[in-house]
């Protein structure tokens, strides 16, 4: 290959028994067997065992290469003894007789970790020194993958017709839902780029240009507070839009590219499109969420009619939801006691009633007597619920009650196991508000730029609260991947909108000059999405947390401990960019 190697670290087979041969990689391990020498060479391909002989007079100078070393080393393949084969590797059957050695790269400091070994190291320590940790077999793997799933993103657009456009990084701010990162302009003092928080406007200004079905793999900028899911600073997502298109034409598009995607690189079950499309009203009334988790069989049912007359002050006045788990005639007291306290403690509920149901179908618990007989038959047909079964009961007022009982419906599905295992499941939400009610003002609910279904006419007679948009969401086992729309491509239609949401033509001129002035020039009806990749490779390598698939991610507190960032700058710099900062210490 060259002067360093002629192969990888993963390619010798018995096949090339007796030949020479050069490798080039890191020192993984160092066994002193009695005077016999064995190194693990370990590069990005795979691992192959090197040997001395006892009477070897290198022996002593390959002892003392320190692990995680670089070298390079000439020597002949030979095959292992039959009770020396390590069928865990692909190389198992040979291992290379060292002729020369020589180090490329010493170790001279120590490790703050063991790489590759299933210890426990703190996050901030890994992080620190990630280039260290890319190193374990995992998450190499893991990124490696990330680059195939990328590949096969882009080549899935392509073979569908979309183009790939690049689209600006630095740009003007604009209120798009989250804070901006800032870039002061030294050419003209006072001031700032902001770092997009997606192509949002560059897509749909290609589509005004012409450009029938655009995508790229695009990096998005946003300040927000890390989550498991949600990596602070900078993420990708598979942005694509399309032209003179319905929210059918982009599901036709993106369920196929979800479906295999999560088919190519994950063992598990992936459930066939079309996906389920549920209604963000159906959704958050079921399942308590707008990103159910359909692995989990558990529904919540409304059942305020049948207690609007009931004796019991708890359920007076609210919205009653119920969620019957059934066959858990098994579980004891302590159970429900926990539920109870996770309601409370972790949810902020003042209570959780339940209910057990008798082999006679008459309940025992701690609210049974407040129920009459014709409302525990109605409860138990409504729920489909018998003997052995439990019924849970969440009582709250709107808006509240909704969120309850979807964190109980969660909880309820983890501990009693009831999650379907090795699936992945999507769905898409639909038909969201257009509008809602905020500090007491109708503000918009989702993308300001969305098209409200019914056009002007529904802008015009409908109570904005109940005007629906085009607006879509896709989830996959409980976790949102995306958000999308229909884009309001009439300007006259987009004035109103935003006149109901308080706001002026002047100030979309002002906030988003370029795109509703080049709807003043023949815009086509358009619609997109933009997956996160993140969150997808996330799911396909079934982590817990989003960073160990992103190569260098930052930390929670959005610190990027490797290269030290944020970090200060100098007097010279600041001045350059016309910045005078004044930061007070914390006393």
């Amino acid at each position: 290959m060259n002067e360093y190697r002629t192969h990888n670290c993963g390619e010798l087979r018995a096949e090339n028994v007796g030949q020479t041969v050069k490798l080039a990689g890191w020192v993984q391990s160092v066994r002193d067997l009695g005077g016999v020498v064995f190194i693990d060479l370990r590069d990005q391909y795979g691992i192959t065992q090197i040997v001395t002989s006892g009477d070897d007079k290198k022996v002593d100078e390959v002892q003392r290469i320190p692990v995680e070393s670089t070298i390079s080393i000439t020597g002949k393949v030979r095959k292992r003894a039959d009770e020396t084969i390590n069928k865990n590797l692909a190389t198992g059957e040979i291992e290379v007789f060292i002729d020369t050695v020589e180090i490329l790269g010493k170790r001279t400091k120590n490790l703050p970790f063991s790489v590759n070994e299933e210890k426990d190291v703190r996050e901030d320590l890994r992080l620190q020194y990630r280039f260290l940790d890319l190193r374990s077999e995992k998450l190499k793997q893991n990124i490696l993958l990330r680059a195939k799933v990328l590949q096969f993103l882009r080549a899935q657009m392509v073979e569908r017709g979309f183009t790939e456009v690049q689209t600006p990084i630095l740009t003007s701010s604009s209120p798009e839902g989250a804070r901006d990162y800032l870039v002061p302009s030294r050419v003209h003092p006072g001031k700032f780029y902001a770092l997009p928080q997606a192509p949002q406007q560059f897509k749909q200004l290609l589509m005004v240009s012409g450009i029938d079905k655009y995508f790229q793999i695009a990096p998005c900028f946003r300040d927000e507070d890390a989550r498991a899911d949600r990596a602070p600073g900078e993420f990708y997502q598979l942005d694509m839009e399309m032209a003179f298109a319905t929210q059918e034409d982009v599901f036709n598009v993106m369920e196929k590219v979800m479906y295999n995607t999560f088919k190519e690189f994950s063992t598990k079950k992936v459930a066939e499109y079309p996906f389920p499309r549920i209604s963000y009203n159906e959704a958050m009334l079921k399942y308590g969420s707008d990103k159910p988790d359909l692995r989990n069989p558990l529904i919540i049912e409304d059942v305020t009619d049948i207690f609007q007359n009931i004796e019991f002050n708890a359920f007076k006045g609210k919205i009653v939801r119920v969620i019957a788990t059934h066959n858990v005639k098994e579980c004891p007291r302590s159970f429900f006691d926990g539920m109870t306290d996770f309601a409370i403690k972790e949810c902020g509920a003042k209570g959780l009633a339940w209910l057990r149901v008798n082999d006679d179908r008459t309940f025992q618990g701690p609210i049974a007597k407040f129920i009459d007989d014709a409302s525990r038959e109605e409860l138990l047909k409504r729920t489909n619920s018998g003997a052995g079964d439990a019924i849970f009961f969440i009582a709250e007022q709107k808006g509240i009650v909704e969120t309850l009982a979807g964190q109980i419906r969660t909880e309820l599905g983890t501990r009693l196991d009831l999650l379907e295992k090795d699936v992945f499941k999507f769905c898409w939400i639909v038909d969201f508000p257009m509008y809602e009610i905020e500090d007491g003002q109708i503000a918009f609910s989702h993308n300001p730029f969305s098209m409200p279904q019914g056009g002007l006419e529904a802008l015009n007679t409908k109570d904005p609260l109940d005007i629906l948009a085009y607006q879509y969401d896709i989830v996959c086992n409980g976790i949102e991947l995306s958000s999308g729309a229909v884009r309001n491509h009439d300007p006259e239609i987009m004035v109103k909108a935003f006149e109901i949401a308080g706001y002026t033509k002047e100030h979309i001129e002002k906030k988003f000059p370029a795109l509703f002035n080049a709807f003043q020039y023949g815009a086509p009806p358009h619609a997109g999405i933009a997956p996160g990749v993140d969150r997808m490779i996330m799911l396909i390598t079934d982590e817990p947390s989003i960073r160990e698939v992103i190569a260098f991610p930052m930390n929670s507190k959005a610190q990027d401990l490797l290269m030290g960032a944020p970090g200060d700058v100098t007097d010279k710099q600041l001045k350059e960019v016309h910045i005078k900062i004044d930061v007070k210490e914390n006393k």
